[in-house]
């Protein structure tokens, strides 16, 4: 399965119509989350991606909420928006957990404290795809100053589960890099869209 990945749009349109354009070569689109800003933005860029008709799954980012990103893509046939769940495509488990873990600095954040992501993170199956906005602690999660911003309960989740893959965005100073965690590819996407094989 060719897979076309990316996070952290930001209101990008031009980036947005470069995505729709690649969607036309693979089997399935990844967002993981952070497609408006502050919450400002949203409903334009969906429309802009909306012109995607290959399957795409969706996870929240910090910048809009689990609801307002379904009210959004409401009208968008080929997405399905994950958050706590998963679904099945093409014989391949995937499951979805959007929002800043844990906790950021910011009142305007959608977030989820660690605690609140482990329960999210239970029905996680073993052996799929895990999406996430946050990245994984001590993986493709560090800031400019070198520190690292990663979620606990993600890392665990991962080392728990025998993964294909796990896919995030959200540290942007992490956008491309790549790591491992108990064999299981991890990869911090950004915008410009990252090309998978599943």
């Amino acid at each position: 399965m060719k897979v076309l990945a990316f996070s952290d749009l930001h209101c990008d349109r031009d980036t947005a119509r470069r995505l729709v354009e690649a969607s036309a070569e693979v089997d399935l689109v990844i967002g993981a989350g952070d497609f408006a800003s502050q919450h400002r933005g949203l409903e334009d860029m969906i429309i802009e991606l909306a012109k995607i008709e290959t399957p795409t799954l969706l996870i929240p980012g910090n910048n809009e909420t689990e609801d307002a990103l379904r009210s959004a893509c409401a009208e968008w046939d080929s997405a399905q928006v994950l958050h706590g769940s998963g679904t099945e495509i093409g014989g391949i488990h995937f499951y979805g957990l959007g929002a800043g873990i844990p906790t950021t600095p910011w009142d305007w954040s959608f977030d989820l404290t660690e605690e609140e992501a482990e329960a999210g993170l239970s029905d996680c199956p073993a052996e799929g795809v895990l999406v996430v906005h946050a990245p994984p602690y001590g993986h493709c999660d560090q800031s400019a100053a070198g520190e690292h911003l990663g979620s606990h309960a993600i890392r665990a989740a991962i080392e728990q589960r025998r993964l294909q893959m796990a896919v995030c965005g959200h540290i942007h100073e992490s956008w491309g890099t790549r790591s491992e965690i108990a064999d299981t590819p991890i990869a911090n996407l950004g915008p410009d869209g990252t090309l998978l094989e599943l």
